[in-house]
């Protein structure tokens, strides 16, 4: 089974290079706006979202670490490594993929903020995230985490066996997930 955690900050090519990496390895992708945006028409952006939310996602993580014959999954999220209830975050995921025959591999993505407000305006991440489609709020959103949160590793910060960090800021998403795909076959 493969848990591919596919990480770095908003508008860095995530979901797309999820789903090139899903198709790859036949892996279902859970991109992070796909339990957000189910949850915020109904009662907002606030506290309550994120936690109904993180609810939804540990429950099919456990579901799919129960089935031994289920062949993994592809997830992707933001994690603010200047607060500890991220870093807890990720050994929950760790403590429910905890059998020897799950591999998790952390595949840090980075780019410049100029590409990544570049791209958080594309038609394709429009079209498959509702909530990016105030381009306003999520600018806003984007630069303001930036300023916020450190949303990039330093160097030897992750101490995991199989982890990777790609600056994606000058590559395509071809070239990308291809690069990923050779690691993970290698790891």
């Amino acid at each position: 089974m493969k848990i591919i955690l596919i990480f770095g900050p908003q508008a860095v090519g995530k979901m797309t290079i999820g789903e090139k990496v899903g198709t790859a390895f036949n892996l279902p992708l859970l991109h992070n706006h796909v339990t957000l945006d189910a949850i915020w028409p109904y009662i907002g952006w606030n506290k309550n979202t994120f936690r109904l939310s993180d609810q939804i996602r540990m429950g099919i993580f456990e579901h799919i670490a129960e089935d031994d014959s289920h062949p993994g999954i592809i997830f992707t999220f933001v994690w603010a490594f200047d607060m500890q209830e991220d870093w807890d975050y990720i050994s929950t995921i760790k403590k429910i993929f905890n059998k020897e025959s799950q591999d998790i591999y952390f595949v840090e993505l980075a780019a410049d903020l100029e590409e990544r407000i570049r791209r958080n305006t594309t038609e394709y991440r429009l079209e498959k995230k509702p909530s990016k489609r105030n381009v306003e709020f999520s600018h806003a959103e984007l630069t303001k985490s930036a300023e916020k949160h450190r949303l990039n590793s330093y160097d030897n910060e992750i101490q995991e066996d199989r982890y990777l960090k790609l600056d994606v800021t000058h590559l395509t998403v071809e070239e990308s997930s291809q690069k990923i795909i050779e690691w993970v076959n290698e790891n």
